[in-house]
């Protein structure tokens, strides 16, 4: 439910009730007064809203998602929710960075985002206010359209529904890979027809060293089967079915108890690296509920920290040549995607909240890609 109707001409953010992530809320935001020292005003020009998001607000305590973007009236009952986007710059007091420049990054579901710019370089600067410290620097940075060599005008809208949660997805690859699979033979994914799950799916088979194994709901399954980017796809209640002796890595997207303790006992000391990421099934997750999954048969399950890895190969590799291989690999996952996932563009600023409890159910098209204008 909305607690109060989206006015018109208004700079607005739209925020959640942590406790209870299906009620919301229009705020006003005062983006009148002077900008203070370094402080930039960015128009939020769009941003996409996919089930990756609603898995920052279940995990936003325990990871720290709700620190990005702090309510101003009651922040320990509100929060806002991260979502990637395309921005422009109206308004500057730092000398550096000049109105009309366009950015990608993190941001609130908002119309507009004030900023403290700092760590500036010629590819972009970070968010360096003072809710920011010590979260992660990758989250806090928005990098310049203008000096992005990957950058295509036409590719906006998959680039901001697919980079974030394909980064996460490469990463996932590249770890695993890294690691010699953990001496596994296949993946599980579970919600499988999640972006997240598809990008990974995506990759594991551009690679082509291990198989993986889509498990989704009945409803989607002949759309993951249509991907042909799993070697095979079930449902959940078709997990016993699988061979039990088969050495195992679980990505679990969809994060439910019920799913993950099916799993792990399924396959018991052959699931050799169990992975938590996504909240797609959040009616049946317990953030807090450590004890019991610590204690699950097999690898204990352990959240990936996409940072950690970047990190690593950007110390391996070098920054631009990491940057590089990850870009020339979304490149051809956007194309790879233009088949199969259609863009709906929303410029209702009251609609949002239809499109957000759709999300939020686990009832939205997962073929469409969400894409979000307040401004227009």
């Amino acid at each position: 439910m909305t607690t109060s109707q989206a006015p018109l001409n208004q700079a607005l953010v739209f925020e959640v009730a942590k406790n209870n992530l299906h009620k919301t809320r229009f705020v006003a935001l005062n983006i009148e007064q002077p900008l203070a020292e370094n402080e930039v005003l960015l128009r939020v020009d769009k941003f996409a809203l996919t089930a990756n998001n609603i898995s920052y607000g279940i995990t936003g305590e325990s990871l720290g998602y709700w620190l990005f973007f702090p309510s101003d009236n009651d922040p320990h009952q509100w929060g806002r929710l991260p979502v990637m986007g395309y921005a422009d710059v109206v308004s500057s007091n730092n000398e550096h960075i000049k109105v009309g420049e366009r950015v990608w990054g993190f941001m609130p579901m908002a119309t507009h985002l004030k900023i403290t710019a700092g760590n500036i370089s010629k590819a972009g600067f970070s968010d360096v206010s003072p809710c920011r410290e010590g979260l992660s620097p990758v989250y806090c940075r928005f990098d310049r359209v203008s000096e992005n060599p990957f950058y295509q005008q036409k590719n906006e809208d998959y680039d901001i529904l697919l980079r974030g949660l394909f980064t996460t997805s490469w990463l996932v690859d590249d770890f695993m890979f890294d690691n010699q699979y953990f001496g596994a033979q296949q993946y599980l994914i579970t919600s499988a027809s999640s972006k997240t799950s598809i990008a990974l799916a995506f990759t594991i088979k551009q690679r082509g060293e291990r198989p993986a194994i889509g498990i989704t709901s009945t409803a989607n399954r002949h759309f993951v089967e249509s991907l042909g980017c799993y070697t095979k796809v079930i449902s959940y209640e078709e997990i016993t079915t699988l061979d039990p002796n088969v050495s195992s890595i679980l990505v679990d997207m969809a994060g439910g108890k019920t799913t993950l303790s099916s799993i792990h006992h399924h396959f018991a000391k052959q699931l050799c690296y169990s992975c938590r990421i996504g909240a797609t099934q959040h009616g049946d997750i317990d953030v807090n509920d450590t004890m019991s999954i610590n204690h699950l048969p097999g690898a204990t399950p352990t959240f990936f920290f996409a940072p950690t890895q970047l990190k690593k190969r950007s110390l391996d590799w070098g920054a631009g040549e990491t940057m590089k291989q990850m870009s020339v690999s979304l490149l051809h996952y956007i194309e790879f995607c233009r088949s199969s996932i259609t863009i709906a563009h929303t410029h209702d600023i009251d609609h949002l909240n239809e499109i957000y409890q759709d999300v939020l159910a686990g009832t939205a098209d997962a073929s469409v890609g969400q894409i979000i204008s307040l401004n227009k």
